[in-house]
Protein backbone atom coordinates (compact mmCIF):
# COMPACT_ATOMS: atom_id res chain seq x y z
CA UNK A 1 0.00 0.00 0.00
CA UNK A 2 2.75 2.73 0.94
CA UNK A 3 4.60 1.65 -2.57
CA UNK A 4 1.05 2.52 -4.45
CA UNK A 5 0.86 5.81 -2.56
CA UNK A 6 4.83 6.79 -3.84
CA UNK A 7 3.53 6.09 -7.27
CA UNK A 8 0.67 7.84 -7.22
CA UNK A 9 2.34 10.90 -6.01
CA UNK A 10 4.86 10.65 -8.34
CA UNK A 11 2.99 10.31 -11.59
CA UNK A 12 1.09 14.10 -11.86
CA UNK A 13 4.79 15.24 -11.37
CA UNK A 14 5.99 13.16 -14.14
CA UNK A 15 3.33 14.13 -16.28
CA UNK A 16 3.43 18.40 -15.58
CA UNK A 17 7.31 18.08 -16.45
CA UNK A 18 6.20 16.18 -19.83
CA UNK A 19 3.82 19.07 -20.73
CA UNK A 20 6.71 21.58 -20.12
CA UNK A 21 7.46 22.89 -23.64
CA UNK A 22 11.04 24.27 -23.88
CA UNK A 23 12.13 27.22 -26.27
CA UNK A 24 15.45 29.08 -26.42
CA UNK A 25 15.56 32.86 -27.51
CA UNK A 26 19.16 32.96 -27.68
CA UNK A 27 19.15 30.30 -30.80
CA UNK A 28 20.96 31.65 -34.10
CA UNK A 29 21.78 29.78 -37.61
CA UNK A 30 25.20 28.63 -38.20
CA UNK A 31 25.60 31.50 -40.89
CA UNK A 32 24.23 33.91 -39.01
CA UNK A 33 27.26 35.88 -37.69
CA UNK A 34 28.67 35.78 -41.47
CA UNK A 35 25.39 37.31 -43.02
CA UNK A 36 25.35 39.96 -40.61
CA UNK A 37 29.04 40.66 -41.09
CA UNK A 38 28.38 41.01 -45.21
CA UNK A 39 25.60 43.22 -44.37
CA UNK A 40 27.18 45.75 -42.37
CA UNK A 41 29.90 45.94 -45.02
CA UNK A 42 27.79 46.85 -47.72
CA UNK A 43 26.78 50.26 -49.26
CA UNK A 44 23.81 51.77 -47.72
CA UNK A 45 21.39 54.21 -48.68
CA UNK A 46 17.96 56.08 -48.24
CA UNK A 47 16.79 54.42 -51.14
CA UNK A 48 17.28 51.49 -49.77
CA UNK A 49 14.41 49.24 -50.08
CA UNK A 50 14.90 46.45 -47.52
CA UNK A 51 13.86 42.74 -47.55
CA UNK A 52 14.48 41.57 -43.52
CA UNK A 53 13.29 37.86 -42.94
CA UNK A 54 14.95 34.31 -42.77
CA UNK A 55 15.18 31.83 -45.69
CA UNK A 56 12.24 32.56 -47.22
CA UNK A 57 13.19 36.42 -47.83
CA UNK A 58 16.83 35.01 -48.52
CA UNK A 59 15.68 32.86 -51.23
CA UNK A 60 15.69 34.94 -54.43
CA UNK A 61 17.57 37.93 -55.30
CA UNK A 62 15.26 40.60 -54.36
CA UNK A 63 16.94 43.26 -56.97
CA UNK A 64 16.49 41.36 -60.14
CA UNK A 65 12.70 39.84 -58.71
CA UNK A 66 11.75 43.35 -59.12
CA UNK A 67 14.00 44.67 -61.31
CA UNK A 68 14.50 47.29 -58.83
CA UNK A 69 18.14 48.22 -58.14
CA UNK A 70 17.53 49.69 -54.86
CA UNK A 71 15.92 46.23 -53.07
CA UNK A 72 18.10 44.98 -50.52
CA UNK A 73 17.91 41.52 -49.27
CA UNK A 74 18.31 41.27 -45.53
CA UNK A 75 17.45 37.42 -45.25
CA UNK A 76 19.49 34.89 -43.14
CA UNK A 77 18.09 31.01 -43.39
CA UNK A 78 16.67 29.62 -40.17
CA UNK A 79 16.56 33.14 -38.38
CA UNK A 80 13.70 33.90 -35.41
CA UNK A 81 12.07 37.49 -34.17
CA UNK A 82 15.12 37.29 -32.12
CA UNK A 83 17.48 37.24 -34.35
CA UNK A 84 16.13 40.23 -36.51
CA UNK A 85 15.86 41.97 -33.01
CA UNK A 86 19.97 41.34 -32.45
CA UNK A 87 20.83 42.68 -36.15
CA UNK A 88 18.12 45.46 -36.66
CA UNK A 89 20.48 48.17 -35.90
CA UNK A 90 22.01 47.32 -39.42
CA UNK A 91 18.92 48.21 -41.35
CA UNK A 92 18.10 51.01 -39.07
CA UNK A 93 21.40 52.64 -39.54
CA UNK A 94 20.75 52.36 -43.11
CA UNK A 95 17.60 54.37 -42.77
CA UNK A 96 16.21 52.70 -45.72
CA UNK A 97 13.27 54.29 -47.70
CA UNK A 98 10.53 51.04 -46.94
CA UNK A 99 11.38 47.36 -44.59
CA UNK A 100 9.22 44.58 -45.49
CA UNK A 101 9.55 42.14 -42.63
CA UNK A 102 8.60 38.72 -43.03
CA UNK A 103 9.61 36.27 -39.97
CA UNK A 104 8.05 34.26 -37.40
CA UNK A 105 7.57 30.13 -39.19
CA UNK A 106 11.20 29.40 -37.33
CA UNK A 107 10.28 30.80 -34.43
CA UNK A 108 6.82 28.88 -34.01
CA UNK A 109 8.63 25.45 -35.31
CA UNK A 110 11.06 26.27 -32.27
CA UNK A 111 8.14 26.54 -29.90
CA UNK A 112 8.62 29.75 -29.04
CA UNK A 113 5.13 31.44 -27.79
CA UNK A 114 2.72 33.20 -30.20
CA UNK A 115 2.66 36.36 -27.94
CA UNK A 116 6.28 36.28 -27.65
CA UNK A 117 6.14 36.43 -31.46
CA UNK A 118 4.10 38.90 -31.72
CA UNK A 119 5.58 41.13 -28.92
CA UNK A 120 9.18 40.98 -30.67
CA UNK A 121 7.87 42.57 -34.05
CA UNK A 122 6.08 45.11 -31.64
CA UNK A 123 9.75 45.94 -30.22
CA UNK A 124 11.02 46.04 -34.16
CA UNK A 125 8.52 48.76 -35.44
CA UNK A 126 8.85 51.08 -32.01
CA UNK A 127 13.14 50.34 -33.37
CA UNK A 128 12.56 51.80 -36.47
CA UNK A 129 10.30 54.44 -35.66
CA UNK A 130 12.85 55.59 -33.29
CA UNK A 131 16.16 54.75 -34.94
CA UNK A 132 15.09 55.74 -38.48
CA UNK A 133 11.41 57.58 -38.42
CA UNK A 134 11.12 58.43 -42.18
CA UNK A 135 11.68 54.81 -43.04
CA UNK A 136 8.28 52.93 -43.93
CA UNK A 137 7.32 49.44 -42.13
CA UNK A 138 5.82 46.69 -43.95
CA UNK A 139 4.48 43.42 -41.95
CA UNK A 140 3.88 40.39 -44.44
CA UNK A 141 1.64 37.84 -43.19
CA UNK A 142 3.24 34.61 -42.05
CA UNK A 143 3.04 32.37 -45.16
CA UNK A 144 0.86 28.55 -44.72
CA UNK A 145 2.80 25.32 -44.50
CA UNK A 146 1.46 21.76 -46.21
CA UNK A 147 2.00 18.86 -43.86
CA UNK A 148 1.48 16.50 -47.19
CA UNK A 149 5.54 16.88 -47.26
CA UNK A 150 8.08 15.66 -45.19
CA UNK A 151 11.06 17.52 -45.33
CA UNK A 152 10.25 19.93 -42.84
CA UNK A 153 8.48 18.44 -39.57
CA UNK A 154 8.98 20.68 -37.03
CA UNK A 155 7.35 23.25 -39.42
CA UNK A 156 4.09 21.56 -40.26
CA UNK A 157 0.39 21.05 -38.41
CA UNK A 158 1.25 24.51 -36.50
CA UNK A 159 -1.94 26.29 -38.88
CA UNK A 160 -3.41 27.45 -35.69
CA UNK A 161 0.07 29.15 -34.27
CA UNK A 162 0.46 30.64 -37.85
CA UNK A 163 -3.11 32.08 -37.74
CA UNK A 164 -2.32 33.61 -34.15
CA UNK A 165 0.59 35.36 -35.36
CA UNK A 166 -0.83 37.00 -38.22
CA UNK A 167 -3.68 37.91 -36.44
CA UNK A 168 -1.81 39.99 -34.15
CA UNK A 169 0.25 41.52 -36.78
CA UNK A 170 -2.97 42.72 -37.98
CA UNK A 171 -3.25 44.59 -34.63
CA UNK A 172 -0.40 46.01 -34.53
CA UNK A 173 -0.72 47.46 -38.02
CA UNK A 174 -3.69 48.65 -37.03
CA UNK A 175 -2.23 50.40 -33.77
CA UNK A 176 0.75 51.53 -34.99
CA UNK A 177 -0.46 52.39 -38.62
CA UNK A 178 1.93 50.79 -40.84
CA UNK A 179 0.67 48.41 -43.84
CA UNK A 180 -0.22 45.01 -43.59
CA UNK A 181 0.46 42.95 -46.78
CA UNK A 182 -1.56 39.48 -46.30
CA UNK A 183 0.57 37.35 -47.86
CA UNK A 184 -0.68 34.36 -46.49
CA UNK A 185 -3.97 34.09 -48.54
CA UNK A 186 -2.13 34.27 -52.20
CA UNK A 187 -0.15 30.79 -51.39
CA UNK A 188 -3.21 29.14 -49.89
CA UNK A 189 -4.64 25.95 -51.74
CA UNK A 190 -8.33 24.68 -51.58
CA UNK A 191 -7.10 22.90 -48.28
CA UNK A 192 -5.82 26.00 -46.69
CA UNK A 193 -2.42 24.67 -47.71
CA UNK A 194 0.08 25.89 -48.94
CA UNK A 195 -0.19 25.49 -52.23
CA UNK A 196 2.22 22.89 -53.90
CA UNK A 197 2.07 24.97 -56.76
CA UNK A 198 4.28 27.24 -55.21
CA UNK A 199 6.48 24.54 -53.09
CA UNK A 200 8.92 21.74 -53.62
CA UNK A 201 8.86 20.45 -49.67
CA UNK A 202 5.73 22.65 -48.20
CA UNK A 203 7.79 25.11 -46.49
CA UNK A 204 9.92 27.25 -48.58
CA UNK A 205 8.87 29.19 -52.11
CA UNK A 206 9.72 27.48 -55.75
CA UNK A 207 10.30 30.03 -58.37
CA UNK A 208 6.28 30.58 -59.19
CA UNK A 209 6.03 31.30 -55.37
CA UNK A 210 8.05 33.73 -55.74
CA UNK A 211 6.58 35.41 -59.39
CA UNK A 212 3.21 35.65 -56.96
CA UNK A 213 4.77 37.33 -54.55
CA UNK A 214 6.06 40.06 -56.43
CA UNK A 215 3.25 40.94 -58.09
CA UNK A 216 1.45 40.72 -54.78
CA UNK A 217 4.25 43.53 -53.51
CA UNK A 218 3.99 45.70 -56.64
CA UNK A 219 1.66 47.99 -55.63
CA UNK A 220 4.09 49.03 -52.79
CA UNK A 221 6.61 49.64 -54.22
CA UNK A 222 5.78 52.84 -56.12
Amino acid sequence: MKIRLIILFLLPVTFAAAQTVKWDSTYRPGSYELKVEQFKSYRHSTSDIVFLGNSITAGTDWHELLNLPQAKNRGISGDITFGVLERLDEVINGHPAKVFILIGINDISRNIPDDVIINNYQRMVSRIKTGSPKTKIYFQTVLPVNNTFTQYPNHYNKDEHIAAVNEGLKKIAAKEHITLIDLHSHFLDSEGRLSSEYTREGLHLNAAGYQVWAKVLQPYLK
